[in-house]
């Protein structure tokens, strides 16, 4: 009894509406705090979630970016741009902090006029620059070297004009130099005969850049000569094409001694050194000028290496008279289209020997210089006759091995064709 008359003075005093908004107070407040203890459990693992999709779709774009970016490269230089290729590398070789800023790009959703290759590079992870190398084969170190579209990349030598001293091979090269698919090294290497301990990295770093479709040559005449040059060459390059410029070897020896005498004023006459005995008729065959131009012994050395298919033969005598015949023979052992022609020559009668011009151009001809076009001192008949005959059986030899007649005997007067260097 007692019980409910203080319910009934509780009651009487706390009207019921207010007593309702009481108890509903205290139902929501407990609500709302049952779901702040659960937030957390329930935002970081979706918000882990996102990060990891976004990431997902980051890396997935950034492969594709990046694999078009280098099959570009790998197609042409033009389409991968330095600054691009930059920013690639030096990505990668941050990875960390890549990975740091693509997270921060996704959690406060940056702005969307980010560069896409900066982006892509960014989010790039170790695992797939691992699946592009092994898919092209191509590390940074190669990409750096040979991926640059302003100048091009540095190769060993797809061609070699390696004889034979004053045949012309500095004239044929002067001509090549015009096609647009030929680049060559303008002086002489000789690294197959005095530099080789060098190694093929000082060699290529000679070379000039060449871009796609282009051809690295170098000149070095005495390698023919040289015993250990065709091993050597073989072994850099089995494919590689050589070029032969030969001359008859009687005005060879006449030009080579004429070249010396210009440095050494005081060397003893022609007739002196050619002969061991000129009285008994014997030549001295030891002496470098008349040992160059005995071709077939040193073709011999050659053909133990590379087969005919790959050396082509120069006549001398042709490069002057009709420099333009030659250069189409050239261009065609070479694989080259024939732009270098009759329009880029001019016959120059003081040097004895054409000049080169541009078809374009209007402008003087351009010339070899002092060095070539000396001319010659006044040798004896007698002398020039038992060359000839000291020769005819080694150029015979040499005919048969190259399937080609050069027509030397038929020269009666050394001096009347090339009595000019």
């Amino acid at each position: 009894m007692a019980f409910w008359s203080s319910t009934s003075v509780f009651t009487s005093k706390v009207p019921r509406k207010i007593l309702f908004m009481f108890t509903l107070s205290l139902s929501v407040t407990y609500l709302f705090y049952s779901l702040m203890s659960c937030y957390n459990s329930l935002q970081f693992p979706l918000q882990e979630n996102y990060v990891y999709q976004g990431r997902l779709v980051t890396e997935e774009t950034t492969f594709v970016t990046l694999r078009e970016k280098l099959y570009s490269a790998s197609q042409g230089f033009t389409e991968f741009t330095e600054a691009e290729r930059t920013t690639a590398f030096s990505t990668v070789k941050d990875h960390a902090e890549a990975e740091q800023r693509t997270v921060e790009w996704i959690r406060t959703q940056a702005s969307p006029t980010k560069s896409a290759a900066t982006t892509a590079a960014a989010a790039y992870h170790t695992t797939a620059l691992e699946r592009e190398h092994q898919e092209f084969s191509t590390t940074d170190s190669e990409l750096r070297m040979n991926c640059t579209s302003d100048y091009g990349e540095k190769k060993l030598p797809q061609a070699i004009i390696i004889g034979v001293k004053k045949g012309g091979t500095r004239a044929l090269l002067e001509a090549l130099r015009v096609h647009p698919d030929v680049r060559a090294v303008g002086n002489e290497p000789h690294f197959f005969d005095r530099n080789y301990e060098k190694g093929l990295d000082w060699y290529r770093d000679l070379m000039p850049s060449t871009l796609e479709g282009q051809i690295t040559m170098e000149k070095t005449p005495s390698y023919f000569v040289t015993n250990h040059a065709p091993k050597r060459i073989h072994s850099m390059a089995r494919d590689i094409k050589l070029i032969i410029v030969v001359r008859n070897p009687v005005t060879r020896a006449i030009s080579d001694y004429t070249q010396t005498l210009s440095k050494k004023p005081e060397i003893p006459t022609f007739e002196v050194l050619a002969f061991k005995n000129r009285t008994l008729g014997l030549i001295d065959a030891s002496w470098s000028a008349l040992r160059i131009g005995i071709y077939a012994l040193h073709l011999e050395s050659w053909m133990q290496y590379f087969p005919l298919s790959q050396m082509h033969f120069v006549s001398g005598e042709r490069l002057i008279v009709d420099p333009a015949g030659e250069m189409a023979k050239v261009q065609d052992f070479l694989g080259l289209k024939r732009i270098v022609t009759d329009k880029h020559f001019y016959f120059n009668k003081t040097k004895g020997f054409p000049c080169l011009k541009k078809p374009e151009d209007s402008s003087t001809p351009r010339c070899l210089g002092k060095s070539k076009g000396r001319t010659h001192p006044k040798i004896d008949a007698d002398v020039i006759r038992r060359l000839h005959k000291f020769y005819k059986p080694f150029n015979m030899m040499f005919y048969q091995m190259t399937g080609q007649n050069f027509e030397w005997e038929l020269e009666d007067d050394s001096e009347s064709r090339g009595s000019q260097d």
